[in-house]
């Protein structure tokens, strides 16, 4: 059985968490590739491991996230499907531990980028933030063979919100601020998923 597993879907994400892992954390990085088709097909290759980790960038869906927080998800709703998340809280811990801002809510994922109208919509759920992989990732994340269950966390860098869109000038400067937030992620990943190795949540 491996160790943690991290799932992103971009090379500058899956570059900016490898960042400040070492080679013998027995961290896999994942590229899955944009898209929850794209997310289904790497979850159908996921082999048993200690924990799955989903991160990556992320919109909000109200103005109480700003660009570079983390949102860790309490459950993932996509395809009709409440997927819980009871990994949220210790890892939401280990991050405000490293002094990164982190608050725990419901992220929603959608089939396609999210803007306008669309995103006001998704706000009136009650979900915190949108993304277009997750979804498919921790239904496969639950589904890995072991012999015990893989712990899975979804941890989301807000990288656009209500009041700063993608591709709006305010936008141009949360980029760099959700991408110094994701290079600090690999290490507190790796510790929340050795802790569950050693039997806590």
């Amino acid at each position: 059985m491996s160790g943690l597993v991290i799932c992103v879907a971009l090379g500058v994400e899956a570059r900016a968490v490898a960042r400040g892992l070492r080679p013998g954390d027995g961290v896999t990085v994942v590229r899955t590739g944009m898209g929850p088709r794209r997310a289904d097909r790497a979850g159908a290759r996921l082999r048993a491991c200690r924990a799955v980790a989903v991160t990556g960038f992320a919109g909000a869906l109200d103005d109480g996230l700003t660009p570079g927080d983390v949102l860790v998800a309490a459950e993932v709703r996509y395809a009709g499907r409440s997927l819980p998340c009871p990994s949220a809280w210790p890892l939401a811990a280990e991050l405000d531990k490293a002094g990164i801002p982190v608050q725990v809510g419901p992220l929603v994922t959608a089939g396609r980028l999210v803007t306008g109208a669309a995103r006001d919509r998704l706000a009136t759920t009650g979900a915190r933030a949108v993304d277009m992989e997750s979804g498919p990732l921790l239904a496969a994340a639950l589904r890995v063979p072991g012999p015990g269950a893989a712990a899975h966390a979804v941890a989301r860098v807000v990288v656009d919100t209500p009041a700063a869109p993608l591709l709006s000038a305010a936008m141009v400067r949360g980029g760099p601020a959700a991408l110094r937030t994701l290079r600090r992620l690999g290490p507190v990943l790796s510790r929340w998923a050795a802790d569950h190795g050693k039997g806590r949540p």
